[in-house]
């Protein structure tokens, strides 16, 4: 593939992103992106062939943005609870960000497709689970350097970390609570406070 060509299938899944964003994946087809784009149906469909693989170079592109936004920026602070804060604040703006317009693609996904069996389930439970692996990495950093209590249940701090972020979404998106990001950090303070030696 041509740079040109990569640039071009780089622009149409960046829109893509955003789209799947608001609609869905599920409203993502190659009709659907095509009318969206001006572009003819069979121009597109040379380049993804399938729904699904559309689908799934979506979340594959989504994932890419995200690693940009939150994950590599994390990595620049200092292993431990400023780490933790980073990646917390880093995916907490990405959920409020007006990049894409629906909010986080993957808080969205996650919901329409968790009891939608099938290849594109199974790439986002993949990019699910490795971001559950990178966070667990960090909170163990964290509990090496002992920022965190070595008894904390790494599985229970996710999952709390986790629920502060839906609900960040929840009021932040549907409810449009101009208070849901302020007290998300509170939340998530408190969270920190509780396994903090």
């Amino acid at each position: 593939m041509s740079v040109s060509s990569d640039q071009t299938k780089a622009k149409i899944l960046n829109r893509a992103v955003a789209l799947a964003s608001t609609v869905g994946l599920e409203g993502i087809t190659i009709g659907v992106l095509a009318e969206d784009l001006g572009m003819s149906k069979s121009g597109l469909f040379g380049r993804f062939h399938s729904k699904e693989t559309l689908q799934i170079e979506v979340l594959r592109a989504g994932s890419e943005i995200f690693r940009r936004r939150v994950l590599y920026p994390a990595l620049k602070a200092k292993p431990g609870t400023k780490r933790l804060n980073a990646v917390f604040q880093n995916w907490l703006d990405w959920a409020a960000s007006d990049e894409l317009p629906g909010g986080c693609l993957f808080l969205a996904t996650n919901s329409e497709y968790d009891d939608r069996p099938g290849i594109v389930r199974d790439f986002l439970v993949q990019l699910q689970t490795d971001w559950m692996r990178t966070l667990h990495k960090f909170l163990q950093e964290a509990k090496s350097l002992n920022e965190i209590s070595t008894k904390t249940n790494s599985d229970q701090f996710l999952q709390e970390l986790w629920g502060i972020i839906f609900g960040f979404q929840f009021y932040n998106r549907l409810l449009q609570d101009e208070k849901a990001k302020t007290r998300a950090k509170t939340a998530f303070d408190q969270l920190m406070q509780r396994y903090t030696t």
